[in-house]
C-alpha cells in the first residue's frame, strides 16, 4: 500500500526523504495528469502544507522565493523590474487555475525543456537551494536542470528555495512565448531578455535565454556580449544572426520542425529584447 505524508515543517519532510522511496508533490499540476487512469503506486510526500516554503523575502543580498511559491503569488508580488520576464512567464503557465496551484520549484524539478519559468529565471542568474539531512547546498539553475526530466537533486534532497542576487534584478526584462495558441499550450520556442540601459540609452549589460529549443534552456552568451554598448532600441536587433544561436539543438515534433524552431527563436529573441527596451509602467510591469 503506498504511503502518503503531509508534513508541516521542512525538517519533517527532509527526515522522511532520508528514508528513501518518496515522490515529492508540490502543486501536482504535472504529477496528476501524468498518472492517467492508473492508480498511484509510489509513496507521496506532499509539501503543500509547509508554510515556511511559500512566499518571497529578501535575505543576504538576494530575493528568495520559497519552493512552493505559486505562479499566482509571483504575479501579485511587488518585485524589481528585472522580474518582469518572470511575471510574464507566470501568466503563460497553463490556466489561471494552474497558476494558482503550480509552484516555481515544481516547474524546475519537472525539468521539461519547455518549462516556462526556466529562461526567465536564467536571465536573473537564479540559483536553486536544496537541503537534506547531510546539509544544504546551492547551485546555479544552469547546473540544476541537467536535461529532459533530469535534475541534480539527489533522491534525499528537498528543493527549499530559488534565490536571485539583487544585482541581477537591475534593468528591464521581458518574455515571449510562441505556441500553437495563446494559452494552455506547450511552447514551440520561448525567450527571456533582461537589459540594463545607461544614461545615454545604450545597453550596459544584458542576459538572454531561450527555452524549448534544446534539452535545457540556454543563455546566448555571444549575443549578450555583442549587444553591450549598442543603442537600446529596435535598430540594434539587426545584428542578430545565425551564429548567435549556434548552441541550440531543437528537435522536430508535431509542434514544429527543428528549422522552424531556430527561425522562431531568432524572431522571439528580438521581440523579447524589444519588450525589454520598451518603457515600463509604475508597477514595474512591461508596458
Amino acid at each position: 500500500m503506498p504511503r502518503y505524508a503531509r508534513p508541516t515543517k521542512p525538517d519533517e519532510a527532509i527526515a522522511l526523504l532520508a528514508e528513501g522511496g518518496w515522490t515529492v508533490l508540490a502543486g501536482g499540476t504535472d504529477f496528476f495528469p501524468a498518472q492517467g487512469v492508473r492508480p498511484i503506486a509510489e509513496n507521496i510526500l506532499d509539501i503543500g502544507a509547509i508554510e515556511m516554503l511559500r512566499g518571497v523575502r529578501e535575505e543576504d543580498g538576494h530575493i528568495v522565493m520559497g519552493a512552493t511559491t505559486t505562479w499566482a503569488d509571483i504575479v501579485r508580488e511587488r518585485l524589481p523590474m528585472g522580474f518582469d520576464a518572470l511575471k510574464l512567464a507566470a501568466r503563460e503557465v497553463g490556466s489561471v487555475q494552474i497558476q494558482n496551484t503550480g509552484t516555481i520549484a515544481g516547474n524546475l524539478c519537472n525539468a521539461s525543456p519547455a518549462a516556462d519559468g526556466v529562461p526567465a529565471l536564467m536571465v536573473l542568474d537564479a540559483e536553486v537551494e536544496v537541503a537534506s539531512v547531510r546539509g544544504m547546498r546551492r547551485l546555479p539553475l544552469s547546473s540544476f536542470v541537467l536535461g529532459n526530466r533530469q535534475t541534480a537533486r539527489a533522491p534525499d534532497e528537498l528543493v527549499t528555495a530559488i534565490r536571485v542576487p539583487k544585482a541581477s534584478t537591475a534593468g528591464r526584462s521581458s518574455f515571449f512565448k510562441l505556441g500553437a495558441r495563446r494559452y494552455l499550450v506547450i511552447s514551440i520556442a520561448m525567450a527571456a531578455a533582461r537589459v540594463e540601459i545607461d544614461a545615454d540609452r545604450r545597453i550596459a549589460g544584458c542576459a538572454i535565454a531561450v527555452g524549448a529549443c534544446s534539452p535545457v534552456a540556454r543563455r546566448l552568451a555571444v549575443l549578450e556580449e555583442d549587444l553591450v554598448g549598442r543603442p537600446a532600441d529596435t535598430s540594434t536587433l539587426a545584428i542578430i544572426g545565425d551564429r548567435h544561436f549556434a548552441g541550440l539543438s531543437p528537435i522536430a515534433d508535431v509542434r514544429g520542425s527543428a528549422a522552424y524552431r531556430l527561425e522562431a527563436a531568432r524572431e522571439i529573441v528580438g521581440r523579447a529584447l524589444a519588450g525589454a527596451f520598451a518603457s515600463t509602467d509604475e508597477r514595474g510591469v512591461a508596458a
